[in-house]
């Protein structure tokens, strides 16, 4: 019973202690690159968003990801950490690409 009593108080500590922490989208290791993959392909078709974008950089290990809308074109130079993402008009993916 001694044991519950301290056990619970610290669950509750531990539990409310990551409770402030923002997420953070630079979750792709230091020192990777871009790695084109079929898991790339598996992202057609879904709309654009923010957790779509953290999914594709973590799929692709890219820094940067850039979206191209429909009909626009990238005016960067490709770069071997970032993934560039085509979107139709729909504003859904149609590929996605290193580079």
């Amino acid at each position: 019973m001694r044991g519950m009593m301290v056990l619970v108080p610290l669950v509750l500590i531990a539990g409310a202690a990551n409770a402030d922490k923002p997420v953070q989208i630079d979750s792709v290791w230091t020192g990777t690159k871009c790695t084109q993959s079929v898991g790339l392909d598996s992202f057609k078709g879904e709309a654009a968003s923010t957790d779509l974008a953290v999914r594709i950089m973590m799929a692709s290990r890219a820094h940067d990801l850039r979206w191209v809308p429909y009909g626009g074109n990238a005016k960067l130079k490709p770069g071997a950490n970032r993934v560039t993402v085509q979107l139709d008009q729909q504003n859904k993916v149609s590929s996605a690409i290193c580079g």
